[in-house]
């Protein structure tokens, strides 16, 4: 009787231990829970703590609470002046309804694809009205705020509140990225061919008129020189005529000496007449010429 009643006491502790399994769970801070009664939902419950269920007859579907992501692959977009644009974009979203979430799109990857959708549709739309470089260089910001705009209000219908979409990258499609490098290639050699020439345009003139100034000052500079030269020689021939009327004898003499020291080196051999003029400096003062010393066969050497 005693072992039966044993058996049965731990029979009733196993019961009640499967039962309280099946009856409490915890919904982590992180998370939020729909209670589902053979797979209709029942009850949403999105704070943290202990939480109860029907045993057997209910089960528990967490879902995340934190922001989630959604990476999309990239798609080609057309723009309004018919320009073919890749764009990848990346969505913060994060599950608002539970409850809806759950009866729209069931799991994260099924709001994925909705989300997708959503966001391809809105992109599509903005950059269809705006023009290429808009969405390289000025409004993409913008379209990127429009677009989270317009998805939040469209994906709240499946439990989902979209916080932000951001563009990675918008690029050309790779067939014709090339083109459109050779274009802008092209377009730089003219405008650089553009600003070359104009800039040797404006070097000739620049050296022109540097031309023109350099030859006007070596002009007027060799007008000056020839003024002071003329200048420098009248001087010279007052100072030499100013001399002469010193003494002419003195003056002659030494003016003869100079021309000796000019026309004349040291071991120089002269042949020259005993009555020669310009060189009567050189020959004995005697009043009668000295002939016997000049041989007209020979020569005389005279020394400097």
């Amino acid at each position: 009787m005693r072992n039966y009643i044993s058996t049965l006491l731990v029979m009733l502790a196993v019961i009640a231990a499967i039962l309280i399994s099946q009856s409490v769970f915890i919904v982590d801070e992180t998370r939020q829970a729909i209670i589902l009664q053979f797979g209709d939902p029942v009850a949403t419950i999105q704070e943290p703590g202990l939480a109860f269920k029907r045993p057997f007859v209910q089960n528990v579907i967490m879902f995340d609470k934190r922001v989630l992501s959604s990476d999309a692959s990239p798609q080609e977009y057309l723009t309004s002046d018919k320009k073919r644009l890749v764009v990848d974009h990346v969505t913060r979203w994060r599950i608002s309804d539970p409850l809806t979430f759950f009866k729209a799109v069931r799991t994260e990857a099924g709001a994925r694809a909705r989300l997708d959708d959503i966001i391809f549709s809105e992109l599509r739309r903005e950059l269809a009205s705006v023009e290429f470089i808009d969405v390289i260089a000025n409004q993409r910001e913008a379209i990127e705020e429009r677009v989270a705009a317009s998805a939040l209000e469209n994906a709240a219908e499946f439990g989902i509140e979209v916080l932000d979409v951001r563009t990675k990258r918008a690029d050309l499609p790779k067939e014709v990225e090339q083109s459109v490098f050779d274009r802008m290639r092209a377009e730089r050699q003219r405008e650089s061919s553009l600003l070359r020439a104009e800039g040797e345009e404006l070097g000739n003139i620049i050296r022109a008129q540097a031309d023109r100034d350099s030859g006007v000052i070596v002009a007027e500079g060799e007008q000056q020189a020839q003024t002071l030269r003329g200048e420098g020689e009248a001087e010279a021939i007052r100072i030499y005529a100013a001399a002469l009327e010193q003494d002419p004898e003195f003056y002659a003499f030494i003016r003869r000496l100079e021309a000796y020291e000019t026309i004349m080196k040291r071991g120089d051999r002269l042949v020259i007449p005993a009555d020669s003029e310009f060189f009567r400096f050189l020959l004995n003062n005697s009043a009668a010429p000295v002939e016997a010393d000049i041989i007209p066969a020979e020569a005389s050497t005279v020394d400097n």
